[in-house]
């Protein structure tokens, strides 16, 4: 039997351990590759992969468990092994992760009284079902019982949101109830408050985030622990996120964060974040708010190690030099040859307008008043609402309140304008031409919020109402369109210029490969690929076109589906083997 213990230092099978290890979220990336990018951290010279587990993925719908394809965690556990890497997982409720709502699902808003990552009862219970359906997919793959996983952690980052430690100690017990009996860690950042607020140092062990000035948060954790522990930084930050809107592609020295890398190891053990990035496929990236809604692109490059494409940078190989000085680096041949292929110009066959699809894809659901998304039972996607305004005549005052995030506003199927972020709430003015009108909204989850005190207030959609004329607007009629039964559509429906449509493309393949689209003149949307939501584009950037792994594609015929929102779309799109992720030129 093997043993992990946490003494003054880390001990495997009763020797001195330093964990080197790199994050890569397998929720992000496609299974087939999974190997090819494990065996690249193990060539890095890493012995650990640590990993987040979405718990919005895996129970979508309450009740309603997922761990296949993509989500078969226990999988990627065991070829990691295969691999010869330990495994660090991160089953915490809320995984933050730059994912939509960090990873809580959007069914828990359903309760009005809700308090997330609190010791509120009705929460812990839903964790408690969650937990102890979850840890039946990997309880016998820990190291005691010749697993590789070596360490869980409690909740992430807790010590940045609240300081409710019964809430942490129900967790931890949890996690001990349902079979778990690895060392338990948890992870804050080293100021102020934070490693006080998120820590029970009697349940465990405390390691901290962060991305620069290494010596002195090893000297705040050294304090904090007040005897000799384990010293680790549990997210070691290279790189960072890209939002949509920002001037580029987000990039760090190289020089400097290998450098405290070599601090890190001096004295300690890492977990580099991210080792791989990989892709926010679908609906599945998050936001931030702090002055402004600014949420993630779908690409979570982070500028690491490996691409979001797996290919390895000069980073990379600053880093394995580093590593050197406190490991070998082992040599092997990689088993999976993957290929950068460009399809070219793919000419767009067939249009239809959402508005003529409403029927076909989603079921009209009235209430006087609008629906939120979560109580239309829908975590992400779009809602249609549309109401019969009346006569002609003056709006004076139109408003929409609460409603998140963006909001398309049509009459009689003809945009009047678009409302985002601060701009929502607004009064604005306009016109009714014809002797009858009706209202159409087209409301975007672009992503719930991941990170902060802002995640209690996340319902999407309308929550409270339209006012037109200082009144509140009734009847209603909503099309809920969580956009995942497409293969519904009818393209021999009419189109109109100008309006939210979808588009239908094939192409042929001779050769599979890694291909990016690129939807030049486009304006926002999102893209399937043989019926998978590879995620969205929007044309303000930074990110310029949507990576497409290779195994998604088929030898011979392959269709594209592209919804665009805003009535901004060309004849065609172009597959390149080469991406675009806005990167700022540097000076």
């Amino acid at each position: 039997m093997e043993t992990f213990e946490i003494r003054d230092e880390f001990h495997l099978n009763g020797k001195p351990f330093k964990v080197i290890s790199g994050a890569m979220h397998y929720f992000r990336v496609v299974p087939e590759y999974w190997r090819d990018r494990l065996e690249k951290l193990r060539l890095l010279g890493c012995n650990t992969v640590e990993t987040y587990i979405p718990w919005n993925m895996h129970e979508p719908h309450e009740g309603e468990f997922d761990f296949e394809g993509r989500l078969n965690v226990r999988s990627f556990i065991q070829i990691a092994q295969e691999v010869g890497l330990y495994v660090i997982l991160r089953p915490s409720p809320y995984i933050c992760a730059e994912w939509e709502f960090g990873g809580l699902p959007y069914w828990l808003l359903q309760d009005p009284q809700m308090k997330l990552r609190f010791e509120y009862t009705p929460y812990l219970e839903k964790v408690d079902h969650y937990f102890e359906r979850l840890m039946q997919e990997f309880v016998d793959l820990q190291i005691m019982d010749c697993g590789p996983i070596l360490m869980m952690q409690v909740e992430n980052e807790y010590g940045s949101y609240a300081n409710d430690k019964g809430y942490l100690r129900k967790v931890a017990k949890m996690m001990r109830d349902y079979g778990v009996q690895v060392p338990l860690v948890t992870s804050d950042g080293p100021w102020a408050d934070m490693l006080e607020n998120g820590t029970i140092p009697e349940l465990a062990l405390a390691t901290m985030n962060c991305g620069s000035d290494i010596k002195e948060n090893y000297e705040i954790l050294k304090d904090f622990h007040g005897e000799k522990k384990p010293l680790m930084v549990m997210e070691f930050w290279i790189g960072w996120f890209d939002a949509w809107g920002d001037p580029g592609h987000h990039q760090t020295n190289i020089e400097d964060a290998a450098k405290e890398l070599d601090d890190i190891l001096e004295q300690g053990s890492v977990n580099i974040y991210m080792f791989h990035g990989g892709t926010n496929f679908g609906f599945t990236s998050g936001a931030n708010y702090y002055a402004d809604y600014a949420p993630q692109v779908t690409s979570y490059d982070y500028d690491a190690l490996l691409s979001e494409w797996g290919e390895p940078t000069p980073k990379y190989d600053a880093f394995q030099k580093v590593i050197s000085k406190y490991t070998e680096i082992p040599t092997f041949e990689l088993s999976t040859t993957i290929k950068k292929k460009a399809y070219g110009e793919v000419k767009i066959s067939e249009k239809v307008s959402l508005f003529e699809s409403l029927e076909d894809i989603s079921e009209k659901v009235q209430s006087p008043y609008p629906l939120s998304m979560e109580d239309l039972d829908q975590g992400t996607g779009y809602v249609y609402y549309q109401s019969n305004i009346g006569k002609k005549r003056k709006v004076e005052d139109f408003k929409l309140i609460s409603t998140r995030d963006r909001a398309n506003i049509y009459v009689n199927e003809k945009l009047l304008f678009t409302q985002y972020d601060h701009e929502i709430g607004k009064e604005v003015s306009f016109d009714l031409m014809d002797e009858e009108n009706n209202l159409g909204i087209l409301v975007e989850n672009m992503g719930r919020i991941n990170y902060s005190v802002k995640m209690n207030h996340q319902h999407k959609g309308i929550k409270d109402g339209v006012v037109i004329n200082r009144a509140f607007q009734s009847g209603w009629d909503m099309y809920s369109l969580p956009m995942d039964n497409l293969e519904k559509l009818n393209f021999e429906k009419d189109w109109q210029k100008g309006t939210p449509s979808f588009y239908r493309a094939t192409f042929q393949v001779d050769e599979v490969g890694d291909t990016f689209i690129e939807l030049d003149g486009w304006g926002k949307g999102f893209v399937l690929v043989n019926g998978m939501n590879i995620g969205r584009f929007w044309e303000v950037g930074p990110q310029k076109r949507l990576y497409i792994p290779g195994p998604l594609l088929e030898i011979g015929k392959n269709e594209l589906i592209i919804f665009e929102s805003d009535g901004k779309a060309t004849g065609s799109i172009s597959l390149l083997d080469e991406p675009d992720l806005g990167v700022l030129q540097k000076k």
